[in-house]
């Protein structure tokens, strides 16, 4: 069936936190903490609901991508607004096959439309420079505590949009998570084995280390 993409709806929470948890599990670190953001996401002052899409596959969600407001603090005080999102989850079993693409490429449309002009986010960027990301180091934007990361991606919704806008990138405060609340959230859930080591954790650690001081 052809894959349907609308928005998220409340009968679709829990079906959602359920797919943002399959996702995540074991990719960053062991287990993972971005079912709980998500639950929590959607009564953020910053939460874009306009933007809050899910991807339907089969009569079952397979996909969803979630936005919030956020900004880029001008090396000239000036305050630069942008979108941020994340998470965006595929269940595993349906990765490979283009729909966090479709996700992502559908919500900038939307997102243009209705305008914003930049998105900023953390990723990998052999992933995103496909859906139009390059790094923010190139706007001579860096991350909140003063460095440029590897895995700090912007992508200009308008051409010339984070021009004049070298800074650094403040997401919103809902993203510090407080790890025993998310602890506590994901015992509502069935167990599941922790395991380290893996690739995808690696490679995170790789892309955390190539860092440098923001000058």
């Amino acid at each position: 069936m052809k894959l349907i993409i609308r928005k998220e709806i409340p009968e679709d929470y829990r079906a959602v936190e359920r797919l943002t948890r399959e996702a995540f599990w074991n990719h960053y670190a062991p287990g993972c903490s971005e079912h709980y953001l998500a639950h929590i996401l959607r009564e953020s002052e910053a939460f874009v609901s306009e933007l809050d899409f899910v991807a339907e596959k089969d009569g079952k969600i397979v996909g969803n991508i979630m936005y919030t407001r956020a900004q880029v603090r001008g090396d000239d005080q000036a305050v630069h607004p942008v979108l941020c999102f994340g998470p965006v989850s595929v269940l595993p079993e349906c990765q490979g096959q283009g729909i966090g693409t479709k996700l992502i490429e559908h919500t900038k449309r939307v997102a243009k439309g209705l305008g914003f002009t930049a998105i900023i986010i953390y990723g990998d960027p052999e992933y995103y420079k496909r859906v139009g990301f390059v790094p923010a180091e190139q706007f001579s934007i860096g991350t909140s505590w003063g460095t440029y990361a590897a895995s700090l991606l912007a992508c200009e919704l308008e051409p010339g949009a984070l021009n004049g806008c070298a800074g650094m990138f403040y997401e919103d405060d809902i993203y510090d998570l407080d790890e025993q609340k998310a602890e506590a959230f994901d015992r509502e859930f069935e167990p599941k084995e922790k395991r380290e080591g893996l690739p995808s954790q690696e490679r995170l650690a790789y892309l955390v280390s190539q860092s440098k001081p923001r000058k």
